[in-house]
This record gives structure tokens, C-alpha cells and sequence, in this order.
């Protein structure tokens, strides 16, 4: 299944820094969440977009995760030539990512 049918994401942006937060629509998705969408995953799920490091912050009352993706912008909003220089799209791609709802939980 992908990401988007338990989840949904926001962005935000601070120079070359991209924030996307992955929220679950429904507590009971948050263990499938946590366990499933990584740093290494979603570092893997933008290659090159990730080009430096993935921070994931967990937020257990809130059934969700932040994740802050550095060198995500190529340079930042007032110093990027791409399409989409906040970064806005990069929550759409995220919620793409394939979630295995058969693999064992840690809870």
C-alpha cells in the first residue's frame, strides 16, 4: 500500500532545509507509520533530493513524524532556480512511498 492511504504530510521550508511532517489519519496506522518510514527509507524513497542528511523526530501524541531533509532545495527559496523551490511537492512524493502492512510491528 502507499503512504498516502494511512498518512498525510505537510511541508515547510527554511533556506535549503525541507520539514515534512507525516501524520496518521487514524492512531491505530501510527505504529505501521513509525516502524516503516525511516530516515534511511526516506532518504532512499528522494535519492538525490536527500543530499546531505535525513533527521526523523518522533511525535508519539500527535501520531506523527518530522522529518528535516538538508540540502533538499538546491540552495533555498531565494537562491533556487527549480519549479518548486519550496519544496511544497517533496510531501506528495513522500506519501508515494510502498508501506508492507504484512511485515511484523514492534508493537
Amino acid at each position: 500500500m502507499k503512504l498516502h492511504e494511512i498518512a498525510h504530510a505537510r511541508t515547510g521550508d527554511k533556506g535549503d532545509v525541507s520539514n515534512i511532517s507525516v501524520i496518521a489519519y487514524d492512531p491505530a496506522h501510527w505504529p505501521i507509520i513509525r516502524d516503516h518510514v525511516t530516515p534511511a527509507r526516506v532518504a532512499a524513497h528522494f535519492g538525490s533530493f536527500a543530499k546531505e542528511d535525513v533527521t526523523r523526530y518522533t511525535l508519539p501524541h500527535l501520531h506523527a513524524l518530522n522529518f528535516v531533509i538538508r540540502g533538499a532545495l538546491t540552495g533555498g527559496v531565494t537562491r533556487s532556480l527549480a519549479l518548486d523551490a519550496h519544496g511544497k511537492c517533496l510531501a506528495s512524493v513522500l506519501l508515494e512511498m510502498e508501506i508492507d502492512m504484512s511485515a511484523s510491528l514492534t508493537d
